[in-house]
Parts: C-alpha cells; sequence; structure tokens
C-alpha cells in the first residue's frame, strides 16, 4: 500500500534574528510558552506548536544556505469573531513591536481583515470570515 501524507500540520518553525526579542513580542501578544530548550521556544497552539528558533541554526539543520528574507512569500492567519477583533489584535501587536503594515478594513471577498509583522517580518494576517465558523478551542471550519 501507497503512504500518503497526512493532509495536517503540526510545527510552524519561524526562523528568527534574536530569540530572546521574538520571545518577548509573543509573550507582549499574551501568548505563554509551553517550553524553551536551549535555543528553541514552543508556543503550544490549538492542535499545533509555533516554535521560534534562530534563523542560522535553522538554515544549518536544514542543510541550506541561510539568505536574507525575499519579501512575502508566506503568511499566517488568525481567525476572529469579529472586526472589532481584527483591529483589537492589530493594536496589540502595534503596541508588542510589530508593525502594522495593512490596517483592519473590509476585503473583496466578504470578511474584514489586517494584516502585521514581527520583529523578524514574518507576516500575520488577522481576519474575520462571516462565511466560516470557530470552534469554543478557537479551531476555524470551513
Amino acid at each position: 500500500m501507497e503512504y500518503v501524507m497526512q493532509q495536517r500540520l503540526s510545527v510552524v518553525t519561524l526562523g528568527v534574528k534574536e530569540l530572546n526579542r521574538a520571545r518577548a513580542f509573543y509573550e507582549a501578544l499574551g501568548w505563554q510558552v509551553g517550553a524553551a530548550e536551549g535555543e528553541i521556544v514552543f508556543f503550544q497552539l490549538n492542535g499545533l506548536i509555533l516554535a521560534l528558533y534562530p534563523r542560522e541554526a535553522l538554515a544549518e539543520d536544514a542543510q541550506v544556505p541561510q539568505s536574507p528574507a525575499a519579501g512575502v512569500c508566506m503568511t499566517l492567519a488568525q481567525n476572529v469573531e469579529s472586526p472589532e477583533q481584527v483591529d483589537a489584535v492589530l493594536a496589540l501587536a502595534r503596541q508588542a513591536g510589530g508593525r502594522v503594515t495593512k490596517p483592519g478594513q473590509k476585503v473583496f471577498w466578504g470578511g474584514y481583515s489586517g494584516y502585521f509583522s514581527d520583529p523578524d517580518g514574518h507576516m500575520w494576517e488577522i481576519a474575520h470570515n462571516p462565511f466560516w465558523s470557530i470552534d469554543d478551542q478557537g479551531n476555524i471550519h470551513l
């Protein structure tokens, strides 16, 4: 029987320039560290782990040359329950040291969203999608 890769995601690891700065940013958003081992920090999310790891070490581990950020080639996203929550999260990110790149606004697909970048330039979209539901654990459903 042929094995196929399961349709799920377990860990997202962000390569960061300064681990302590990155950790402080996410803690300022209200996130709690689940574990920290040496030069890696883990945040337990709903069914997913977000890890922060020095860029150099991440490139070495993946056996690829370290390269500078190449602009937006990926975004992370969090869906929230209302346009007001979008604006509140964007304000919190700005207060924590992030940069709001797109304020919350109505978007072409019928929702409301905005973007911020963390201190290492990782892009986050904060969105309210009235066509999707969010369960009590924060999981999104199509």
